[in-house]
């Protein structure tokens, strides 16, 4: 166990039940520990990358570590990649375990009271949706429990719980998000099996409507049934940008993401496109552009070699 500085923010993702369930918890960390509530922020990942990091102490989680972060009084609790080597800032880190058991690891490591077994199950729970978890016999009720953060959005959940963690296990709203699983996975997938559409020789794009769209794209990558080793996936974010979702089963994910500027996991990663790309056909041309592959420009030979090579394309 290490002492832990008093920050000035809490910074989490905003995407998923990951940074969700972080933010919570390190938000109880730090009452326990300081007697006052801490400001709590979440951010999608491209708007983070352009906020200024203006803080003397702060506790980040769910948002992969990366320079800008390297800070002395700065806590970062992440699985994702490690974009850089801590030198100042004390990094949490373990690729095998989400963002919120990590927090939660430190919760009890510092003997937070209000840490239940309810607690450790809404924990586990998110740990299974956002490592992906699929032979988990608990993964069809922890994607309905991540489900609630991406239908209602991060600080609609938090004022509809009143910040209470916990309250999200059992909640009515869960049973909306078993029908929706089990009436609309199963017409979207259908519907978007014979829609896809390939980008370039390694990367697809799925058109979803309805249904899970993480759901969705696993039976499609898991029953093989398109060659491409990378599914994208592509939705419209308040205000208008477009961001894209990738999914693969060998780590192609992350390095395709990374190609757009984006990050996140082996196998599932996203990017913010640009705010020039104003739909989803503006969104398919770009990425086509950008992922394809590099042409090879020949070398152009001289001498005798040069010669011959003219000559060779004279007689064709």
């Amino acid at each position: 166990m290490f002492e832990l500085p008093k920050p000035d923010v809490i910074l989490v993702h905003e995407s998923d039940l990951d940074g969700f369930v972080s933010g919570l918890l390190l938000r109880r960390l730090a009452q326990s520990l300081f007697h006052e509530e801490v400001r709590l922020e979440a951010w999608h990942t491209h708007a983070w990358q352009q906020r200024p990091l203006s803080e003397n102490s702060a506790w980040v989680a769910d948002l992969a570590f990366d320079r800008r972060m390297d800070r002395p009084g700065w806590v970062v609790i992440d699985h994702h990649p490690a974009l850089a080597e801590p030198r100042h800032a004390r990094l949490v880190h373990d690729t095998t375990k989400s963002a919120g058991r990590l927090c939660h690891e430190l919760c009890r490591e510092h003997g937070v009271a209000d840490v239940s077994d309810a607690t450790a199950r809404i924990v586990e729970l998110s740990n299974v949706a956002d490592l992906f978890l699929c032979d988990h016999p608990d993964f069809e009720a922890a994607q309905d429990h991540a489900s609630l953060v991406k239908t209602y959005h991060f600080w609609n959940l938090y004022d509809l719980i009143g910040g209470e963690l916990e309250s999200l296990l059992d909640h009515p709203l869960i049973e909306v998000m078993r029908t929706r699983r089990r009436v609309e996975d199963p017409i979207g997938l259908a519907w978007s099996r014979e829609r896809i559409e390939m980008l370039t020789e390694e990367v697809a794009y799925v058109p979803v409507v309805v249904g899970n769209s993480n759901q969705i794209v696993h039976e499609i990558l898991r029953d093989a049934a398109t060659p491409a080793r990378v599914l994208l996936t592509l939705s419209r974010k308040p205000g208008g940008q477009i961001t894209a979702s990738l999914r693969s089963r060998n780590g192609e994910a992350l390095t395709t993401a990374e190609r757009l500027q984006g990050g996140g996991h082996p196998d599932a990663a996203g990017a913010t496109l640009p705010r020039t790309v104003r739909g989803i056909p503006d969104a398919l041309d770009y990425l086509r552009r950008t992922l394809a592959p590099k042409s090879k420009v020949p070398t152009r030979m001289t001498g005798l070699a040069g010669l011959l090579e003219t000559f060779d394309a004279g007689l064709k």
